[in-house]
């Protein structure tokens, strides 16, 4: 007899991030698996959440009594409805050898969430994992998001700690910065912190980065282009914030970088933070 070892390609290495949907509705991704062996491959695709185990792996002490911190949990954020917000297709077959087949994941939230993850198997012969696909994506009610800062919401349902700035070390010098978002009539914050170092020879500002940008969607598709705008912005200039893109468009699909960086101003003091709120405008 001869062994032969069962091997296939895909064209993900880790991770599927499906991007930001709007929240009830649904976009696809696709991605393929190769047989490299001699032989016909039988495969099926499994999901975690779906996994029969999942209620007895849930029911382990969670990372924040045991010593370590770190997430372990690969299921994120659910759909309300009970239905799976990843589902893949197709989900078993066989792979003729140096051939392909092509999968198509669709992403499916019901609400609003920047947490929905999953984690997806390959396994050969029902046996052997072949490949591991970390599954992302995030659902906003409306057609626009921003990404930075510190986010002051919890990722899981859980009380872990989870943000890589504890609010103590947030408070030690340097500057914060409360960001407010007004999407129309609904209000949401992040938290920006720019911490300054003092270097005599040559001074460099203290910067953070802001993404802002729009959700391709049929919803709204009578206006092609989106809208932000800073407020409060003669205040902030005299604390020593300065903005690149204070007001400006961005095309369905698109994503604007902003740098926010602050220089500490003549009258500051090193031995207290300032805090100062700034207000961004989406529509």
């Amino acid at each position: 007899g001869r062994g032969v070892m069962p091997s296939i390609v895909c064209s993900v290495e880790e991770v599927l991030n499906m991007g930001y949907v709007i929240a009830r509705e649904k976009v696809t991704s696709a991605f393929k698996i190769q047989n490299t062996s001699t032989l016909t491959l039988r495969y099926s695709i499994q999901l975690d959440s779906l996994s029969s185990t999942r209620d007895k792996d849930q029911q382990r002490l969670p990372s924040f009594i045991t010593s370590s911190l770190q997430r372990t949990e690969f299921v994120g954020t659910q759909n309300y409805s009970g239905l799976s917000v990843f589902s893949i297709f197709p989900t078993e077959g066989e792979i003729v050898a140096g051939k392909s087949q092509d999968f198509i994941v669709t992403f499916s939230p019901d609400h609003e969430s920047l947490y929905y993850s999953d984690r997806l198997k390959v396994v050969l012969f029902g046996k052997k994992i072949a490949h591991v696909i970390h599954l992302k994506g995030a659902a906003r009610d409306y057609p626009m998001f921003v990404e930075g800062g510190i986010p002051l919401d919890v990722p899981i349902e859980s009380l872990a700690v989870t943000s890589p700035v504890s609010s103590q070390e947030a408070l030690k010098g340097g500057n914060v910065l409360p960001l407010t978002l007004y999407y129309k009539t609904v209000m949401k914050s992040i938290l920006l912190i720019l911490e300054y170092i003092d270097r005599e020879s040559s001074p460099v500002p203290a910067t953070t980065e802001l993404k802002v940008g729009a959700i391709q969607t049929a919803q709204f598709a009578s206006k092609k282009n989106m809208e932000f705008s800073f407020d409060s912005l003669p205040l902030l200039q005299q604390k020593g914030f300065t903005i690149d893109s204070v007001k400006g468009t961005i095309e369905r699909g698109q994503v604007k970088r902003i740098s926010v960086s602050w220089v500490p101003p003549a009258d500051f003091r090193v031995s207290y933070s300032r805090y100062s709120m700034l207000l961004l405008t989406l529509e």
